[in-house]
């Protein structure tokens, strides 16, 4: 496995790749790996084909943190990442750092960003604003510079994965976008690489979230007529306040293609909800 930090030298390996007749598979991340990033890994290896390279990002993005977020805190593990991606048969492992990916930002050189206006408005983008211009700006870099013919996004990010299909689309990146499904612990956490910050009874607590998704698919599939989203939204905020230390930010439901949010609910109908734990924000989503 190549491992490459600067741009110049990654973006040679995929122009000569691709002059080869090589498809190249793309899984972007912030590092800190585990068994979710590795299904995406392994879902952009089968589906790039047999004669294809597989290329990781690991990197974490100051763009996409607010103001007093966890950018500086952000669980980090090179040496763990790079082992991880060896065994999991990655071709090429990316990993820049600030200035090589923003050349100049924290000088104020750095100054073109990608902005989805659709999207990304609702659930996270107006809880943390600025956060998706971030994120389709860094992809945006990141499919300039590895070049590749499908990336594979996980489900958990719903919303994420949205927007990139969107700004894909809208601007003609000669990209395939895949979601792989989410991934779960045994108990129905959703994977998570914040979710090293839950320690003692927290980790109990963030159970709150898968929960609240198992009921509501109950809720709405037993259910002969569309229900009211402002009640489902009333009985989810009631099932996390039983915890001491959970503080919903959202629960929003909402069309899965179009991200539009709905006044009455049915089967195959979103579910997205946000909610700290303790210090830690965590997300979940599902198809009801």
């Amino acid at each position: 496995m190549q491992v490459i930090a600067s741009v110049a030298s990654m973006q040679r390996l995929s122009a000569r790749w691709r002059r080869q007749g090589v498809r190249i598979g793309f899984v972007p991340t912030m590092g800190f790996l585990h068994e979710g990033h590795l299904s995406l890994m392994r879902r952009a290896r089968q589906r790039a084909g047999r004669h294809s390279k597989l290329v990781v990002s690991i990197f974490v993005n100051p763009t996409q943190f607010g103001p007093g977020e966890d950018f500086e805190r952000y669980p980090r593990d090179m040496k763990r990442d790079l082992a991880l991606c060896r065994e999991a048969g990655v071709d090429a492992a990316f990993v820049p750092g600030a200035e090589e990916m923003y050349p100049g930002r924290a000088r104020g050189g750095f100054s073109t960003y990608v902005v989805e206006e659709s999207v990304s408005h609702g659930m996270e983008g107006a809880a943390r604003r600025g956060h998706f211009r971030g994120v389709t700006t860094v992809v945006a870099k990141l499919f300039n510079i590895v070049q590749p013919d499908l990336a594979v996004f996980g489900a958990k990010d719903w919303q994420q994965a949205a927007v990139i299909r969107r700004m894909v689309q809208n601007l003609n990146f000669p990209v395939k976008v895949l979601v792989g499904r989410t991934c779960r612990e045994p108990d129905g956490l959703a994977m998570s690489s914040r979710n090293t910050y839950l320690k003692g009874d927290l980790r109990r607590q963030a159970l709150a979230l898968s929960r609240c998704l198992k009921s509501a698919a109950e809720w709405v599939q037993s259910s002969a007529k569309p229900l009211s989203a402002g009640k489902l939204k009333t009985r989810v905020a009631r099932m996390l306040a039983r915890e001491p230390n959970v503080r919903l930010d959202y629960v929003e439901f909402f069309d899965s293609e179009t991200l539009i949010p709905l006044s009455k609910v049915v089967r195959g109908s979103h579910m997205a909800l946000a909610a700290r734990v303790g210090q830690t924000r965590l997300i979940d989503n599902a198809r009801l």
